[in-house]
């Protein structure tokens, strides 16, 4: 499926543009940063930083075999850094693989305006819109239901939650 879609227009005050070969260490390190659960293993720090650097590995290579069309993004304002989304417009549904904001930006509101403009973007296309929550992330889960999404499947780690386009208005820039 293929979308036109302005991403610049749909964040407001966020720009999203296309990630860089040489932003791989900075998506990296949201990655890690996206992922405080991995700290919590009882082990070495030796351990600790084997377990990280596999889990992006697998993140990296299952994104990769299972969403070879994915778009990579670099979420930025006002030409600083803030975070990074992946996401893949695929046959059935529009798939946020990855979505992070740097902690210290966290709370301020740019998940959500990234969120707004992808529920824009799919109800463009006319497809559900789709995201893998971790668990333990209560805060994610609170904002993907304040805008509408559903949790779809358990797992247990994490939870599918889709948002549909027919079922919704999506009010970008509110709240």
């Amino acid at each position: 499926m293929s979308a036109e879609v302005n991403f610049s227009t749909l964040c407001h005050d966020l720009v999203l543009r296309p990630a860089k070969p040489t932003d791989a260490p900075f998506i990296e390190g949201i990655y890690h940063s996206a992922r405080p659960d991995l700290l919590l293993i009882d082990g070495s720090p030796e351990l600790i930083a084997s377990v990280q650097q596999q889990q992006w590995q697998v993140m990296t290579m299952g994104s990769g075999e299972n969403n070879p069309n994915a778009m990579h993004f670099i979420i930025e304002k006002q030409h600083s850094q803030l975070g990074v989304v992946m996401v893949d417009f695929g046959h059935q549904e529009v798939r946020i693989i990855f979505l992070a904001i740097l902690p210290q930006a966290r709370g301020q509101g740019y998940g959500k305006q990234v969120l707004q403009g992808l529920q824009q973007a799919a109800q463009r296309v006319g497809c559900p819109l789709a995201a893998v929550v971790w668990q333990h992330n209560i805060q994610a889960q609170r904002l993907y239901r304040e805008l509408g999404f559903a949790p779809q499947d358990s797992g247990e780690m994490a939870n599918k939650w889709l948002w549909y386009p027919a079922r919704n208005k999506v009010f970008v820039g509110a709240g």
